[in-house]
């Protein structure tokens, strides 16, 4: 295989990585990915290393941890670390790289290495730039409106898209993409990244997608035996406050929405795959399909991301390899535990472009399995830690001492905590001592005398939300340049 490939990168945003037909969800519906992934490799062991938005697209766009990269705490002020980006090297190799959806960098403008993005911003124009789909509602007499739906970015309250159909920001995201698919110079080989905004909140799916899931029942979140504890860690207690309000059937009905959203970007895809079919391109595009981090969606009582139970911190990855080519199998199964910083080296390993020296992902493409998988969210009374290694998975809370570790091969909906069981001793002790090897910075005031100790647990209040969980208001006229934090203390 001589010529070089194309590369298009999909990524959804909180899409968990249970949610896929073939992963054997009982409920959501994901004909085109489950067809990708029958023609290529499905990782069933992919993490956020960060799962929360900015430092887990930090990790995509650099191959880099986030101890590298210098965020795990969601700081959307950092400008990105001066490394090579993924559309960097592709450049730099002769690609013609180019970019549709949510980046999530700051400056919001910066193409972070491609020759162009056209940049969904989920209406961040408090930093001071409207985006390429805002702009685009407007010169079709829609200024402003994205909005108008009344929900929420951060908020858990749906109702039906308010437009046409053809102006819902997934249809936007796909036809740019595959208009610039149709437009791209014949002699260079392409990059292209696909950055869809849902099925992260607001939710507001199509009705059509609403009505498919109409007559199905709805998987009830789960429920495990350390949910009851009488004293959580304060990182899990103050979460469940947020959800608190929602009764079964607003679940369910947050669930409909949020699988509806799901199923329309599946739909889409095939559009894309499509053109590149159409294109006479496909067999030589390697397609790459995965998400910032996932969304816990009422299990164990949580909402949203930011914590590392599979709901949150496990994301899809779908692999599908340039036809013929031996690397990458078909209709594979790979239980590796597998990164967001993997990325960037595997799609570089694949087109046969030199890997930077700055990334410190492994290419999936290895045939070294990784021992472990280290993860690490928040520097506050929030934070969390995780290790993953084989069958097991640590997660620990400093904010009262807590490690909680779980058998994900027999407990993959981690309801059974083995912490405290005698015969885990020795498989608690090894991934704590692993986890110890990886603190840094503030993290060490947890330790006495290389042990953990944590800090003085907390006793959770209420979760007030006075801002509606990030509420955006009309966008016409435009919003003010304000520099108001995305992320306020009720979200």
């Amino acid at each position: 295989m001589s010529q070089k490939p194309n590369i298009l990168l999909i990524t959804a945003d909180q899409w968990p990585g249970k949610l896929l037909g073939i992963a054997g969800h009982p409920v959501v519906q994901t004909p085109t990915l489950d067809e990708l992934a029958r023609n290529g490799t499905l990782f069933t062991n992919a993490y956020s290393e960060c799962p929360i938005c900015v430092p887990a697209r930090r990790s995509l766009m650099t191959g880099r941890s986030a101890r590298s990269h210098g965020d795990r705490v969601y700081n959307d002020r950092m400008p990105m670390p001066d490394s090579p980006t993924l559309a960097s090297a592709f450049r730099n190799a002769g690609y013609q790289a180019f970019a549709v959806g949510k980046l999530h960098v700051l400056p919001q403008r910066n193409r972070i290495g491609f020759d162009d993005v056209l940049l969904d911003e989920e209406g961040r124009a408090q930093y001071g730039v409207m985006d390429d789909y805002e702009i685009w509602l407007g010169d079709r007499g829609r200024p402003g409106q994205q909005f108008d739906h009344g929900m929420s970015t951060d908020g858990y309250v749906s109702r039906p898209w308010h437009l046409p159909e053809e102006m819902h920001v997934t249809n936007w995201a796909t036809q740019q993409m595959v208009r610039q698919i149709k437009r791209r110079d014949p002699t260079r080989p392409g990059f292209w990244y696909l950055s869809y905004r849902h099925p992260h909140p607001p939710l507001v799916p199509l009705q059509c997608y609403l009505d498919a899931y109409a007559s199905m029942d709805m998987d009830p979140p789960i429920t495990g035996d350390w949910n009851s504890a009488e004293e959580l860690p304060y990182a899990v207690a103050s979460k469940r406050m947020r959800g608190i309000k929602y009764s079964p059937a607003q679940v369910a009905a947050i669930r409909r929405a949020f699988y509806a959203l799901g199923t329309h970007i599946d739909h889409q895809i095939r559009l894309v795959i499509g053109t590149l079919r159409e294109e006479q391109l496909l067999d030589n595009t390697i397609v790459l399909f995965t998400a910032d981090h996932g969304d816990m969606l009422g299990d164990h009582g949580l909402w949203a991301k930011a914590v590392f139970y599979e709901g949150s911190a496990k994301v899809p990855m779908i692999l599908l390899g340039r036809a013929k080519d031996p690397r990458v199998r078909v209709g594979a199964v790979d239980e590796r535990p597998v990164g967001l910083a993997d990325v960037m080296p595997t799609l570089l390993d694949l087109a046969g472009v030199e890997i930077p020296a700055s990334c410190d992902g492994v290419s999936m493409m290895s045939s070294a399995p990784r021992e472990t998988l280290y993860g690490e969210f928040g520097e506050g009374p929030g934070a969390t830690r995780m290790v993953r290694s084989g069958r097991f998975k640590l997660i620990y809370y400093p904010v009262g001492n807590v490690r909680q570790l779980f058998d994900i091969e027999a407990d993959p909906q981690e309801r059974v905590d083995l912490s405290a069981q005698r015969e885990h001793a020795s498989t608690l002790g090894g991934l704590t001592e692993t986890l110890v090897a990886n603190l840094y910075g503030s993290d060490l005031a947890w330790l006495q005398e290389g042990k953990l100790v944590g800090l003085p647990n907390r006793k959770a209040g209420p979760r007030l939300n006075r801002d509606l969980s990030s509420q955006r208001g009309q966008h016409w006229p435009p919003q003010l340049h304000s520099d108001m934090p995305q992320l306020l203390s009720s979200t």
